[in-house]
């Protein structure tokens, strides 16, 4: 799933190469992604014009001459692509965009699970769930006493607040995991077992999570989008059975409701 740090990095990729670009065509292998019809889509789409891209928690904000906004709500498996038309295209492209430049910027959705919206810049709430989001986590007025006292607000295992977008927005399974670990904190702990020091020691170590991935995915996103995101870099997510690199004790993995959870069960208490 795209994450704060994922997006951030393409925002960067696209504000480099997509502003001033004309749609010169639009094509809709998989039309239902698009939540409109898809001949008034094309419509408005064909001879548009990209300005900058921007983000709010996991949308990607695609602005357009017109006034409009291409909403990307990547979900579990949508990703953007750049490339040539002479590139194979990947299983379950949806949208397939020809720019003026030569390039194609498509979407691709291997779970079918992502959605695209088209609204003007003023009706961005009226997109599902778009209303409910929190303060975005990379946002500088999301202070550490402004989460700490939304923090107050929820119940329920940390790890699941964490990742509840209506708290923040932009964190998931992945980066959830990674700032536990940073903040010696327990995925199952309640909230309200929580100390005012953890809860800020949560919110340091948030930045500090993403202070440190930002550079290396983007980085890996310099001449192209990977299909797959970039996680090689992570300390604990994903990394059942390795060593913790703080203590040396094996690192855990648990699957619950599909997704795999990683924590340091001696150094997160």
């Amino acid at each position: 799933m795209p994450e704060l740090a994922d997006l951030e990095a393409k925002l960067t990729f696209l504000n480099e190469r997509l502003p001033g670009l004309r749609i010169d065509d639009v094509q809709l292998p998989i039309a239902f992604i698009v939540r409109m019809p898809k001949d008034e889509f094309v419509e408005a789409m064909k001879g548009n014009v990209f300005g900058q891209t921007s983000r709010r928690g996991k949308f990607l904000l695609f602005r357009l001459e017109s006034g409009h906004v291409l909403a990307v709500n990547s979900m579990l498996a949508g990703r953007m692509q750049w490339c040539l038309p002479s590139d194979k295209r990947a299983h379950r492209t949806c949208v397939i965009m020809s720019l003026s430049d030569g390039h194609e910027l498509r979407y691709v959705d291997f779970r079918l699970m992502g959605r695209i919206y088209l609204v003007k810049e003023g009706d961005l709430d009226t997109i599902p769930q778009f209303a409910e989001l929190g303060p975005d986590a990379a946002s500088p007025e999301l202070t550490e006493s402004v989460f700490v006292e939304r923090l107050k607000h929820y119940s329920g295992q940390i790890k699941n607040v964490l990742t509840n977008q209506r708290f923040i927005a932009g964190i998931g399974n992945a980066y959830s995991d990674e700032i536990l670990f940073a903040a010696r904190i327990n995925p199952f702990r309640k909230r309200a077992t929580l100390s005012e020091e953890e809860m800020g020691a949560l919110y340091r170590a948030m930045r500090d999570v993403f202070a440190w991935a930002f550079p290396i995915v983007r980085e890996a996103m310099q001449d192209d989008i990977p299909l797959e995101e970039v996680r090689y870099f992570m300390r604990v997510h994903r990394r059942g059975g390795e060593p913790c690199p703080n203590c040396g004790n094996r690192i855990t993995d648990i699957t619950s409701g599909g997704r795999v959870m990683s924590y340091c069960r001696h150094c997160q208490v």
